[in-house]
């Protein structure tokens, strides 16, 4: 992000009016749009919850507008989701420029898992180091399991808790009803995955890693720290599909897709398109199950 481009959104929310926010329609700002699925869940039609990263942008490399930024002084609070590229990059200069908006960090009592050197022939853990922001050793895709969820759900109900206090018995009960539902949303899964016996799969991000470590999966990664795979490492991902009897290989909108299609090719196995950044966090999961499942 070029100095000038950040001074000008600063001085662009500091120089527009805000827009008058009633009590009925004040406004969450979250990252990506899982948290907004489990927000929304909770919150009812107590909050507008604002999702800052947009469709279809890596939330690893993206900049705010001078609009969103206008939008996040706008908010009561800001729920994070945790060490992501963009609030690695941007969440201190957020805080700084906005001190009348609370903050919850919504990974708070996650265990992290680490990412590990690009090995074709380790577990699923591998990380990743962009050119543009960092996000290190620590995977920060925990929104991809069931235990991640419950987590998210728990911080999410105590921080609706902390901001309307009144309302507790009302957030409680949706809280429930959320987690019945991340209750349906495992079952479901492992139903599907009981029958599987590939159980490794090919991804070009590696936004997979909790999934795969609950779900007793094998997680292989495209990129290779952050970047497009050299011929003599796609040759050795290739032959890893085919020792491990790979069948799926998953492509993503926000990355290139060329070399998903030559794996895909040389090992015939299936591209499937999936959206861990989806809205509906319950049917994409189940997605993603379904797609190993059908061998």
């Amino acid at each position: 992000m070029k100095p000038i481009h950040f001074l000008l959104c600063a001085l662009l929310f500091v120089g527009c009016k805000q827009k008058p926010v009633t009590q009925e329609e004040q406004i969450i700002s979250v990252s990506i749009e899982p948290q907004r699925y489990f927000a929304e869940k909770i919150a009812g039609d107590r909050f507008v919850i604002h999702t800052v990263v947009p469709t279809g942008q890596s939330p690893e490399s993206y900049d705010p507008t001078s609009q969103q930024m206008v939008r996040i002084g706008e908010s009561l609070a800001y729920f994070q989701i945790g060490p992501i590229g963009f609030e690695q990059a941007w969440i201190e200069r957020i805080k700084q420029n906005n001190p009348q908006v609370a903050f919850f960090d919504l990974s708070q009592g996650m265990g992290f898992l680490e990412g590990e050197e690009h090995d074709h022939d380790h577990a699923s853990a591998e990380g990743d180091d962009h050119a543009h922001h960092h996000h290190g050793a620590t995977d920060p895709h925990i929104w991809s399991s069931m235990e991640g969820a419950r987590l998210i759900a728990h911080n999410l109900l105590e921080a609706f808790v902390a901001l309307d206090a009144e309302n507790n018995d009302y957030y409680q009960t949706n809280y429930n009803s959320l987690m019945a539902e991340i209750e349906a949303t495992e079952a479901t899964i492992a139903e599907l995955l009981k029958p599987v016996l590939s159980r490794t799969f090919i991804i070009y991000h590696p936004a997979l890693t909790y999934f795969a470590e609950e779900f007793h999966l094998k997680q292989l990664c495209i990129e290779m720290d952050g970047k497009e795979p050299s011929p003599a490492q796609l040759k050795e991902l290739v032959d890893t599909a085919v020792n491990h009897n790979v069948q799926v290989v998953f492509i993503q909108e926000e990355f290139d897709q060329k070399n998903a299609e030559i794996i895909a090719r040389e090992t015939r196995c299936r591209l499937v398109r999936i959206n861990p950044l989806a809205y509906d966090w319950s049917k994409e999961m189940i997605h993603i199950a379904e797609a190993l499942a059908h061998e």
